[in-house]
């Protein structure tokens, strides 16, 4: 099987910030309560093997299969999301450029903000949960395995993500940089799942307010971080009273709808609100509020993407570094074409050990046991075979093809 006959089934189907916003790419975003339903639609389609990447500046879906359309209308069904917006906003990448496109993804050259290094942790976690759940294959292990050593050449040999980079970090450096006295100001994290614990962690670390309070619908999650970083933790239910005294309010609640909203919020306090959850958790009607200025991650990232152009010089080496790997793959991929052949000649090899066994007893030969001298022979035989035609990739169909006359390999045409 050569390389575009394996691979060119492999499609990614993205939105990403680049043509959809930060509204748009919610009404789009998939949540973990979806899995289950949308891989038992997808198998019953016939598509076995995806995962999909949802952050707050992309949702991506990678796979194998031939019919673009029956996914996006499956994903749609799932998030219930315009099938018609769907087709406009995404682009649609099959076989290698989808395989470039994932290994750029996942280095961060593609993020909202240039070098993100959360992404890849990212992607790592919702291929491995997906994983767990029976959808994934050879290659697309491959494929991720590669884009981990990409990621970790990246770190080793380029500075494009030096210093920490991300939403969470970015909603801290605002505040450091825009807010007079940030030191002094109460400020409220509602939200304690990843995105929170890393805003949290991020304002311990480069600041040093002593008014930071923590919320969640969970209270045994807000309690263990607050223990972890010594910070105040409240129950949900003295959410409305925390806010008559807030100064920055940081969203990352990653809910399915608004957490937020005008009448929870004080009319005549002035308040950073700072929304970090796709779909937006901060309702629209918070804009109302003349004294209350809200901040989206579309906005977030354009403000800090201002401070990193010194970035932009470590494109060209992480793309190369990214065409090298891709080379590799390719390689790799080239050569599983010719595991049926060696797997064919192995097993013929063995029948024949067989057969010959069954015709010395007959004969009554005596056979003492199993035989080390002819699974020596037989493995050192598939060796040879195998290091030949993939030393000699030019002659190697007509290799496979003789050996499968001579010696009935029943590989199919």
């Amino acid at each position: 099987m050569h390389y575009h006959e394996s691979l060119h089934n492999f499609k990614v189907i993205g939105i990403s910030y680049e043509k959809a916003d930060v509204e748009t790419r919610g009404q789009f975003a998939f949540l973990d309560q979806y899995a289950d339903d949308f891989i038992q639609k997808s198998k019953e389609n016939n598509i076995e093997d995806f995962f999909v990447l949802s952050t707050c500046n992309r949702t991506e879906i990678y796979y194998f299969g031939s019919e673009d359309d029956k996914m996006k209308d499956i994903y749609c069904d799932q998030v219930q999301g315009d099938k018609e917006l769907f087709d406009e906003i995404t682009f649609v990448k099959a076989g290698r450029d989808a395989i470039h496109h994932l290994f750029r993804v996942s280095t961060g050259i593609e993020s909202q903000i240039l070098g993100d290094f959360e992404v890849l942790a990212q992607m790592k976690k919702a291929f491995k949960a997906f994983k767990k759940k029976g959808t994934s294959n050879a290659r697309m292990e491959r494929i991720m395995n590669t884009a981990i050593q990409i990621s970790k050449q990246i770190k080793n040999e380029t500075s494009l993500s030096d210093g920490a980079t991300s939403v969470s970090y970015a909603a801290v450096q605002y505040i450091i940089q825009n807010i007079p006295d940030f030191n002094e100001k109460k400020i409220l994290l509602f939200g304690t799942g990843k995105i929170g614990r890393n805003t949290c962690e991020n304002l311990v670390k480069h600041s040093d307010n002593k008014h930071i309070t923590l919320v969640n619908r969970t209270p045994e999650k807000a309690e263990a971080l607050g223990k972890k970083l010594q910070l105040t933790y409240k129950p949900i239910e003295e959410l409305e009273k925390e806010l008559s005294n807030t100064d920055i309010l940081i969203v990352a609640t990653g809910a399915p709808k608004p957490t937020i909203y005008k009448s929870l919020l004080p009319q005549d306090r002035e308040m950073l609100v700072i929304d970090l959850s796709i779909p937006e958790n901060v309702a629209k009607d918070v804009d109302e509020l003349e004294k209350i200025q809200v901040l989206n991650v579309d906005e977030l990232s354009n403000i800090i993407n201002k401070t990193l152009k010194s970035r932009e010089s470590e494109i060209p080496k992480v793309e190369t570094i990214i065409r090298l790997k891709l080379w590799e793959f390719e390689d790799w991929i080239e050569s599983r074409k010719y595991v049926p052949a060696i797997e064919a000649f192995k097993d013929r090899m063995e029948f024949l050990k067989y057969h010959e066994k069954k015709q010395l007893q007959k004969k009554e030969v005596e056979l003492n046991g199993k035989d080390p001298l002819s699974e020596r022979l037989i493995q050192k035989m598939t060796n040879q075979f195998a290091s030949h035609i993939m030393e000699n990739p030019d002659s190697a169909d007509e290799v496979i093809e003789l050996m499968n006359k001579v010696f009935n390999l029943e590989l199919e045409k």
